[in-house]
């Protein structure tokens, strides 16, 4: 048997997830909507990045199968309402590549990758007015279900192209100190709603910080959450090896095992 090409074996797994919702298929799978399996595609999601992160390609390749599969879990679901098929999303999505790459398949040019994020940014607007779309403001295309450190991420960077944001890292760091300055001020004495928005305030300061040093602030955290899940377990081994577990230890004692682990 001669080796299957990317689009055959795509093929087949389309075909295969139209069995699973006929009338002979799948119980389960036929009772799925679209709402019900959107936790789904955010779970699938998380174990790609979690794959990503672990450097696990072997894991990674059958997570990105997973993440693939939810595409057209949705596209079947669609083409059985009559609303679009599977092949309307490939087509939309090379449509918007080609056309969003015109200093790949046009006659423009774009010699760093600032100029390429502009450009995006600029096609998308132009898309949203072409669409007619009701809020075709600078954010206005952000989502706002997006994940809060995403869009702080998103919206921060659209106000950046067009110039409204600091000159340098520097500055941000001052500002940074400004907004700790007045949560230890609603910390004092302030209600807990102003706690909240001071707090907010400093969150998306240490996103812009992120920007400019060129960091994912979403991975930093990440790295740390990891960091810290290694660390803890650690103190948690060595206590159970002296027959106790964190509950019954003291402070002092598992930050000198924390600094152990440290090490």
């Amino acid at each position: 048997m001669s080796a299957q090409t990317a689009g055959e074996k795509f093929q087949l797994l389309v075909d295969l997830m139209v069995r699973l919702r006929g009338p002979n298929g799948c119980p389960w799978d036929r009772e799925q909507n679209f709402d019900t399996i959107k936790p789904f595609l955010l779970e699938e999601t998380y174990e790609v990045m979690d794959a990503i992160d672990a450097r696990d390609w072997q894991e990674l390749a059958g997570e990105l199968g997973d993440l693939l599969l939810q595409a057209v879990f949705f596209s079947q679901m669609a083409s059985e309402e009559n609303l679009f098929r599977i092949e309307d999303a490939l087509d939309a999505i090379t449509q918007k590549l080609i056309r969003r790459h015109p200093h790949v398949f046009g006659d423009e040019t774009a010699e760093t990758e600032g100029d390429v994020r502009k450009r995006w940014s600029e096609i998308k607007a132009e898309e949203k007015r072409t669409k007619g779309d009701a809020d075709s403001t600078l954010l206005g295309s952000v989502p706002r279900s997006l994940p809060a450190l995403v869009e702080a991420q998103q919206i921060s960077s659209r106000a950046a192209q067009v110039g409204f944001d600091w000159e340098h890292a520097g500055q941000v760091i001052d500002k940074l100190h400004e907004e700790l300055a007045e949560f230890s001020e609603a910390r004092a004495g302030g209600s807990r709603e102003q706690l909240e928005d001071e707090l907010g305030d400093m969150l998306f300061v240490l996103v812009n910080l992120a920007r400019f040093v060129q960091v994912d602030p979403e991975q930093a955290l990440r790295r740390t959450n990891a960091k810290f899940r290694h660390r803890f377990g650690y103190v948690e081994k060595k206590l159970a090896e002296r027959g106790r577990s964190a509950r019954e230890s003291s402070l002092q004692e598992m930050e000198t095992l924390w600094q152990e682990a440290k090490k």
